[in-house]
């Protein structure tokens, strides 16, 4: 039976959506092609029919993995933000995780097109955070955070879970790394916004 545009259209859309799963728990290396197309539900000879290559659908893949974390982003005030990402539960839902935590390791080792696709998923999630928040009680916390501050804390929030990431699932400094810097963080995100003493005059 012939596959309508429309279908093939979601057909594409559910494969994208399968390989940034399984992208972010294995890796870009740790699923071929024909074990992607089973577990999305289709043969391994209906890849080319949406996609030139592997790599394009590297591409695509993390392109729609980076704009989920941005919209999941979307309301959430700096500090909530780190709440949720420094926590057990999104170290260990790699697979539904941020694309950012689960493959910057892998993509700093790919072609330029899918670097170009991290930078513009980094800086929409940027822009997100940017963004004043609407949760009550939020805003006077986050409206002295500034981009400098921003990239300061999703970097240490992204090395913070591939940290506890790297170590096993059972080791105490697991939970150590992902407290600790959460904390750090959380501490950091108060003073640049506000809670710092005055700059005292010096002595004469």
């Amino acid at each position: 039976m012939r596959v309508t545009k429309a279908q093939a259209e979601r057909n594409r859309a559910h494969i994208v959506a399968t390989a940034a799963g399984l992208f972010r728990e294995r890796g870009y290396d740790g699923v071929g092609v024909a074990e992607l197309m089973a577990a999305a539900g289709f043969t391994h000879g209906g890849f080319y029919k949406h996609f030139g290559s592997k790599a394009d659908l590297m591409a695509e893949a993390s392109a729609s993995g980076l704009s989920q974390i941005a919209a999941r982003t979307e309301g959430l005030g700096p500090a909530e933000f780190v709440e949720s990402y420094v926590s057990r539960q999104h170290r260990d839902g790699r697979g539904d995780g941020c694309t950012i935590a689960a493959l910057s390791g892998d993509a700093a080792r790919q072609p330029a097109d899918l670097k170009g696709e991290f930078a513009a998923g980094i800086e929409q999630l940027l822009t997100v955070l940017q963004t004043p928040s609407d949760t009550p009680g939020d805003a006077d916390q986050d409206q002295h955070v500034d981009r400098t501050t921003l990239i300061d804390m999703l970097a240490h929030s992204v090395g913070a879970v591939m940290l506890s990431r790297a170590c096993p699932d059972g080791s105490p400094l697991a939970n150590e790394i992902l407290d600790v810097c959460r904390k750090e963080i959380l501490a950091s995100l108060a003073h640049v916004s506000g809670d710092q003493p005055a700059a005292q005059s010096p002595e004469a």
